[in-house]
């Protein structure tokens, strides 16, 4: 009979071992996964439209490839802001966000195309609950599209 328990236990110990090491391939692919922040994508926010016979919505300014994400208590913006037109006018893109001091702006500007990345670092325990933009284009407050809340 201890020959048969020897086996058995045996057996059970290799069973053990074989699922442990099935197991931790996605255990460490859940832990990986969790510890990355989660991306929340926003779309492409235009400036605004004049109306002019030869430009369309295609040739404005615009801010496009937008996400956000959460990370270490702290959110991150990130975009790209287009000149669609090329016409050596800036285009800029306005970023506005609240706390609990109120509300703030900062904007970037270009000719071409500007890639801005970690932008913010904007703490929920410093009251902050909301991030809108808008693109312009000639100016910093001409030809204007609307605010585009993202937050």
């Amino acid at each position: 009979m201890s020959k048969i328990r020897t086996i058995l236990a045996g057996t059970a110990v290799a069973g053990a071992l074989a699922a442990g090491l099935v197991a931790a391939p996605a255990a460490q692919a859940a832990t990986a996964e969790a510890s990355s922040p989660f991306k929340h994508f926003f779309g492409t926010t235009y400036s605004g439209y004049s109306g002019s016979h030869d430009e369309d919505r295609g040739d404005r300014s615009y801010f496009s490839k937008g996400y956000w994400y959460k990370d270490h208590g702290r959110y991150w913006f990130f975009g790209d802001l287009y000149d669609g037109d090329h016409d050596h006018e800036y285009s800029y893109v306005w970023f506005r966000w609240h706390d609990e001091g109120g509300t703030h702006f900062k904007s970037y500007r270009t000719f071409g195309h500007l890639h801005i990345g970690h932008f913010g670092g904007f703490s929920g325990s410093h009251g902050f609950n909301d991030f809108d933009i808008r693109v312009c284009e000639g100016g910093p407050a001409s030809d204007c599209g609307g605010w585009h809340d993202v937050f």
